[in-house]
């Protein structure tokens, strides 16, 4: 028993601290915002899922981020095909093509390919470090990005899309790439950005934008959502309605209220002072996946902490974002308080690989 716990005394303690606190405040807020309806239904199977998390969280916590991202191979074609999968034999739900369907669990592969990414990017980098600067590498990485990007723009999930190639882009700024490769890189967006608009954007997605622009052009359509979690967020107030009291969240009035719009609904329900305190834990893990990544034994773990960090932060961008009228509305989950098994799980998977580079890098220095 002891021999085991020892295992863990190269943790990050105050990352693993946080992570604690953020699983928790997400079943507590989830619970609360589903107390109506069918909601509970919803509170278990996240649960269920939580129990998945935590055995992927220690598991990944054990295991050589090196061989990991050596398997990682593997795991980019398995992904692959499950993409492919899902546009030829996937069953449309919520207007897309984003879950294989066991019967008893949705997986979203989308998810799955964001970690997927992080990992073959940095052992990319790691191999051919020194290289970065070299337009082979270079075009290489953004392709390696670029074949599920594009098959998850079809199923349609633009917010996916965005996050994957946002970790890209990320991660080639943490090399030691040139200025006027990075001002290269920036200009190319350009010309993706109006393609992705003119060919792979969907009609409901070019109306997010333009409702996101306009909030009044469609309050009873479109802009019905943005409107609803702008209500919640303003009535929370201060100290907040209290859990289970929240009228827009309760009464069903905010959509989506466990998923996309939970940082909406959870406002209503603690406050700012409530919200302003989940924040400060996702930048206190922010900063705690920084200074992993800093400290990290070699740039193969600096480049996947790093990724990690991105991954959450992007993550936390635009759901916040989106929650507040800030961003055009995408279906990106809010780490460990938006309903849905994919994302928690990839969430606690993430951090026991952050704490695995932590292990190896203080077993080193000590």
């Amino acid at each position: 028993m002891f021999s085991f716990l020892k295992k863990f005394r190269y943790f990050d303690v105050p990352l693993q601290i946080a992570t604690i606190l953020l699983v928790v405040a997400g079943l507590a807020l989830l619970y609360s915002t589903s107390l109506s309806g069918d909601g509970n239904a919803i509170f278990w199977r996240q649960v269920i899922f939580l129990g998945l998390g935590l055995l992927a969280y220690i598991f990944f916590s054990f295991f050589d981020y090196h061989s990991l991202a050596k398997t990682n191979k593997l795991f980019y074609v398995i992904i692959i095909l499950a993409l492919f999968y899902l546009l030829v034999f996937g069953g449309i739900i919520r207007g897309g093509r984003r879950w294989i369907d066991f019967g008893f669990f949705r997986f979203q592969p989308a998810e799955f390919v964001k970690l997927s990414i992080i990992l073959g990017l940095a052992r990319l980098l790691y191999l051919r470090r020194g290289q970065i600067n070299s337009l082979s590498v270079l075009s290489w990485s953004f392709v390696y990005t670029l074949i599920p990007t594009v098959l998850i723009l079809l199923e349609p999930d633009f917010g996916s899309a965005l996050v994957i190639l946002g970790l890209w882009t990320g991660i080639i700024m943490l090399s030691p790439i040139k200025k006027k490769f990075l001002a290269i890189l920036f200009l190319c967006l350009i010309p993706i950005s109006g393609v992705t608009w003119k060919f792979f954007l969907k009609d409901f997605q070019k109306d997010r934008v333009m409702v996101f622009l306009n909030p009044s052009l469609d309050p009873k359509g479109r802009g019905y959502n943005v409107r609803q979690a702008a209500i919640a967020v303003g009535s929370g107030q201060f100290f907040g309605k209290g859990l289970g009291k929240g009228l827009q969240g309760q009464n069903r009035f905010l959509p989506e209220r466990q998923t996309d719009f939970i940082f909406a609904a959870s406002a209503e329900e603690i406050g700012f002072l409530g919200t302003f305190s989940l924040i400060a834990l996702y930048f206190f893990c922010l900063f705690r996946l920084l200074k992993i990544a800093h400290k990290a034994r070699d740039d193969l773990g600096m480049y996947i902490a790093g990724g990690i960090l991105f991954l959450f932060f992007f993550h936390l961008l635009i759901n916040i974002g989106m929650n507040l009228g800030l961003l055009p509305v995408t279906g990106i989950p809010l780490p460990f308080l938006s309903a849905g098994g994919s994302s928690l799980i990839v969430a606690l998977a993430s951090l026991g690989i952050a704490q695995n580079i932590c292990q190896q890098s203080k077993a080193l220095r000590f």
